[in-house]
């Protein structure tokens, strides 16, 4: 089956030269952008009932730029003004340049994994077990980087800042794709939950990372394409070689 629309289930590029448009352009495919999950924040007074002071802690941790964006509300709501000496740790270099967008950025006290696994920014972190550490996550979080935490006794608390919830699909929404790519186990979570009596036929899917592949098969759906791998670093390379072949195999 050649495939011609693709649902990418993330919000749609904000830049014009992201490569999801070079593909649209080359491979005459059209690609909607509709995120599977949406973000909602913890209110300030949720958050006071966690009871965690942000103060009290030297550095913060990030695995995501949502991360970062919720951190920095719920201290503007809280009239929180954190201190420049503040260290920043950070699940990868992107993740640590979208601090640029609230604080002066200097390399002294950000810091980032080289490769984006989370184990690369704990080997980071061990390098630096002096630290009062505020890890900011989501309610439905991967517990890897707090089990490093835990197993090497560094002094932590979470910080729930923000809520993913499924993203709901109305009943006259269109749902006829060819291809279905995700990138966390919570879409994949909300697939299920938006059509519970989904078969897969011969729609192709597609994932970002292994926690995400791994909900695939563990939802017992097929798995076409798996990124990042060394030949396809990211989706759209992945998306791209994919597309290539089976175009050519499927010429009508």
């Amino acid at each position: 089956m050649k495939v011609k629309k693709i649902l990418v289930s993330q919000p749609p590029p904000t830049s014009e030269k992201s490569p999801y448009f070079d593909i649209i352009e080359k491979y005459g495919v059209k690609i909607d952008f509709r995120p599977f999950i949406k973000v909602e924040p913890v209110t300030a007074k949720e958050f006071r009932q966690q009871k965690v002071a942000i103060l009290d802690h030297t550095a913060v941790v990030f695995t995501s730029k949502t991360g970062i964006d919720h951190f920095f509300r719920i201290c503007q709501e809280m009239r929180i003004t954190v201190s420049e000496s503040m260290k920043y740790f950070c699940v990868s270099e992107s993740v640590a340049l979208y601090l640029q967008k609230y604080i002066q950025y200097r390399k002294r006290k950000v810091f980032y994994g080289a490769t984006g696994k989370l184990a690369d920014l704990f080997s980071i972190i061990s390098k630096h077990l002096e630290e009062s550490y505020l890890v900011v996550l989501s309610d439905v979080h991967n517990e890897e980087i707090l089990l490093l935490l835990e197993k090497n006794k560094v002094q932590f608390h979470v910080g729930i800042m923000y809520r993913t919830v499924s993203n709901e699909f109305s009943q006259d929404e269109e749902f006829n794709y060819d291809l279905l790519i995700f990138f966390s186990p919570q879409g994949v979570a909300s697939l299920l939950k938006n059509f519970p009596n989904f078969e897969q036929g011969e729609i192709k899917i597609a994932t970002f990372g292994a926690t995400t592949a791994q909900a695939i098969r563990d939802a017992g759906l097929q798995l076409e394409i798996e990124a990042p791998r060394p030949e396809a670093p990211s989706m759209t390379a992945a998306l791209e070689l994919f597309l290539k072949e089976n175009h050519k195999n499927n010429k009508k």
